[in-house]
């Protein structure tokens, strides 16, 4: 573990570059990684954490197989996103930022995906939804099934 963050460190120019390639190892920022790093660069994790938290690319949630995101972006909202979060969390038993037991999904709120012409949106992976309603939620997450 700790020969692939020296590796980083010694081939990024940025702290946002290593944490990027940080998360690229697990799909999130891993606690005992951050330390190490924190360690290594001789910064605190506090300024580590301060920046990770800044950006909404950083996460620090295990994320799934099939990583969910709804938007929440205004227009989305008006059409109904939120009861498209309300009832994937029901239909898989996690929380916004959680991930399934069997780390098959992960489930995460957006402000934006960029298809505000499509309200509401859901995207799965690269696969976008758009319009979708409430009652298509069980029948688009069996598709990843």
């Amino acid at each position: 573990m700790n020969k692939e963050i020296d590796e980083i460190i010694k081939n990024s120019e940025s702290l946002i570059e290593m944490l990027q390639k940080i998360q690229k190892i697990d799909g999130y920022l891993y606690f005992e990684r951050l330390f190490y790093l924190s360690e290594k660069l001789d910064m605190s994790l506090e300024d580590i954490y301060s920046t990770a938290t800044f950006y909404n690319g950083f996460s620090f949630n295990m994320k799934g197989k099939y990583q969910i995101n709804i938007c929440l972006g205004t227009v989305c909202y008006v059409k109904g996103s939120k009861e498209l979060s309300e009832e994937i969390s029901k239909i898989l038993n996690i929380k916004d930022g959680e991930c399934t037991k069997d780390g098959k999904f992960s489930l995460d709120t957006t402000r934006c995906l960029g298809c505000c012409s499509m309200a509401p949106v859901m995207k799965i992976n690269d696969d976008i939804y758009g319009f979708v309603k409430k009652e298509q939620v069980k029948e688009i997450l069996a598709k990843y099934n």
